[in-house]
């Protein structure tokens, strides 16, 4: 997932620490939750593919609280548990949830963010949408959609719209990346938003993740940005060891960043020793059919292949760095 490593050893500490005791179920309730925790303590393989298509999953997450990898959908909106056999569980369905792209899970607030977009926009016959929705990360309920195109004023008169990714920092305030207006918008612990950084000029960004110094990484095309929350008009380009083309999704894995490169089939891991001006390469995973983010289960890294085009059915994959 695409949150910063303390919070992850933090969040699997206060799961641990909250069970309690209660009465016990009975042997028929018993055995259903044996069931399902069997289910869920299986090992995810190398491959995992959905029993389905069509459903075209751009964003991937592990929900550590409940062991379970988290898909969305381009196309049907809703979220999606992807089970080690390939069946999926419907996590969430909301109406106003258009086509779910990146996902976070914030297990420390019991919440999922979902980038909800609208993928008509890149057919030219809608300025598309960037909100941002929120739900109980537990049973799916919405606590909040939340209206991240209000926030642009004045408002183009052919401005178009597409929420991206997003990411979430220690304090819960969360970041969304839209990708056509060429903003970062922040939200946040009272749901209400603002723009924070408006690029001027070049791609439009995609990936993001928090860094707990107080920055941003941001993938924009063939460029990683460096965004200072505390000051984001100085954002600058970080100075890269090689061309990535096509960043998309990224996560930071055992000390890296890894970035994959939708038009590279690969993920690129790299370290930096001066803050994010520059970055050095530490490994590179390669793969076969195209992959748009990644999810970290553990110390592994999975890349989600939506297939587009071609009807199949979308898989995870895990990917071994060399």
């Amino acid at each position: 997932m695409r949150t910063q490593p303390s919070v992850l050893a933090l969040a699997g500490s206060l799961f641990i620490g909250c069970s309690t005791a209660s009465e016990a179920p009975d042997p028929e309730s018993a055995t259903a939750s044996t069931e399902v925790m069997l289910e869920e303590s299986q090992p995810f393989g190398e491959v995992i593919t959905a029993e389905r298509g069509g459903f075209i999953p751009e964003g991937v997450e592990y929900d550590m609280t409940h062991n379970r990898i988290l898909t969305g959908s381009l196309t049907e909106g809703s979220i999606f548990q992807l089970h080690p056999d390939g069946s999926l569980t419907t996590i969430v369905t909301d109406p106003d949830l258009i086509s779910s792209v990146g996902i976070e899970v914030d297990e420390l607030r019991n919440r999922l963010l979902v980038a909800n977009a609208d993928r008509s926009v890149f057919e030219g016959n809608t300025a598309g949408q960037a909100m941002l929705g929120v739900y109980d990360l537990q049973n799916g309920t919405r606590i909040a959609m939340v209206d991240l195109a209000a926030t642009i004023d004045p408002l183009p008169v052919e401005a178009a719209f597409f929420a991206n990714d997003v990411a979430v920092d220690d304090n819960g305030t969360a970041y969304v990346t839209d990708t056509r207006m060429n903003v970062i918008y922040r939200v946040g612990n009272n749901y209400e938003a603002s723009v924070l950084h408006q690029f001027h000029d070049g791609q439009g960004p995609n990936g993001i993740v928090v860094h707990p110094s107080g920055y941003l990484l941001v993938a924009r095309g063939d460029e990683l940005w460096k965004v200072p929350i505390a000051e984001p008009a100085a954002a600058t380009p970080v100075v890269l060891p090689e061309e990535i083309p096509g960043q998309d999704g990224m996560v930071w894995s055992v000390g890296r960043l890894a970035i994959v490169s939708n038009s590279g089939n690969r993920v690129v891991a790299l370290t930096s020793t001066d803050a994010w001006a520059t970055a050095d390469l530490d490994s590179v995973a390669t793969y076969e059919t195209q992959a748009t983010t990644a999810a970290v289960v553990d110390d592994d890294v999975y890349v989600v292949h939506p297939h587009f085009g071609d009807g199949l059915p979308p898989s995870v994959t895990r990917v071994e760095f060399q």
